[in-house]
């Protein structure tokens, strides 16, 4: 059974290069060790080179790890996204984003499969996107951020890029980004350790109690970090629909019966809290995932806590790459 790792991150040099000749609302500097520093509002990232350079990324994947090998990459940008850029800036950069994503697929055939960004400040030019990186570059889907500027990925100005997946059945793979109210997760990296998983479910909620994951059935779901916490307060969730006729309104079932299909991502590396995500969802719906290369991302660690979990061999493999080929039609 192949490896698939699911969740991990690439900037393109030509995105790299696009931003740091601007206009953009990131600013790069470099740290001691020559490494890119990409600041933007209320965060940075430093992309080392597993980052930045594709080629070393792939000596890494199959020759890098003392115990296995990586059969495949599933590519995705991550924050800051273009979304946060003017919207002409944000169709370019994701134009030059997901070109070099398609180079990296070809040159590196099998090893690397990507999902597209889009600019989702301009949800027009979103669906025009998707439809290029889908029909024309062969995507399986985009990875969005959790929320646009603020605002949910359930607000109705994002209907009709929803309505362009579910007709071309894309996988949308949900990644946290600067939650709302992050003023209060400056220290201690709150925001990534705590704001971003929660913002993961707020989306998550939001996306089901509106009716958007009714109303488009054929999208294909992933969240980021195991859901944030949705294996653990989706029964809450449900005690919500069976008392509020808000929560009612937008959805025929309760919002547990529609998460049960989402798939999520391995990106919290504790066995049992895995565990527990399949007790909810069903082996059948876990991807494993690293976030290779970040800092808080590990490949080996990945490895060791599916090794860990308490599953039989066959849902081990389903985890590792099964679930992961059957989603990507490979």
């Amino acid at each position: 059974m192949p490896i698939i790792d699911f969740h991990n991150h690439y900037y393109p040099p030509e995105y790299m290069k696009a931003i740091e000749q601007g206009p953009s609302a990131v600013r790069i500097d470099y740290d001691p060790e020559g490494n890119p520093q990409l600041h933007y509002p209320g965060d940075y990232n430093i992309a080392v080179r597993g980052h930045r350079d594709i080629a070393y990324r792939a000596e890494f994947l199959r020759n890098g790890l003392r115990d296995a090998k990586i059969d495949t990459q599933v590519i995705s940008l991550t924050t800051p996204g273009t979304h946060i850029e003017e919207p002409r800036t944000a169709v370019r950069l994701a134009q030059i984003t997901n070109d070099a994503f398609a180079r990296a697929v070809s040159d590196y055939r099998g090893l690397y499969v990507a999902l597209a960004t889009l600019p989702l400040c301009d949800p027009a030019a979103s669906v025009q996107e998707l439809r290029r990186c889908v029909e024309q570059l062969n995507f399986r889907g985009a990875m969005v951020f959790s929320n646009i500027n603020g605002a949910a990925l359930s607000d109705q100005r994002f209907w009709f890029v929803w309505e362009a997946a579910n007709q071309l059945g894309a996988i949308i793979h949900i990644h946290p980004t600067n939650p709302v109210g992050v003023e209060a997760m400056l220290d201690y990296w709150l925001m990534p350790l705590v704001g971003f998983l929660m913002d993961t479910t707020l989306a998550a909620a939001s996306l089901v109690f509106s009716g958007v994951v009714e109303r488009f059935p054929n999208i294909k779901w992933v969240l980021g970090h195991l859901g944030g916490a949705i294996p653990y307060l989706a029964e809450r969730l449900d005690r919500g629909y069976e008392a509020f006729a808000d929560c009612r309104k937008n959805i025929s079932r309760p919002p547990s019966s529609y998460l049960k299909k989402f798939f999520f991502d391995t990106v919290n590396f504790d066995p049992r809290a895995l565990e527990l995500a399949v007790s909810f969802a069903g082996a059948s719906q876990i991807l494993a995932g690293s976030d290779y290369p970040h800092q808080i991302g590990s490949i080996p660690k990945m490895l060791e806590s599916l090794k860990a979990m308490r599953v039989t061999e066959e849902e081990r493999g389903m985890i590792l790459g099964g679930n992961a080929k059957r989603l990507l039609g490979a």
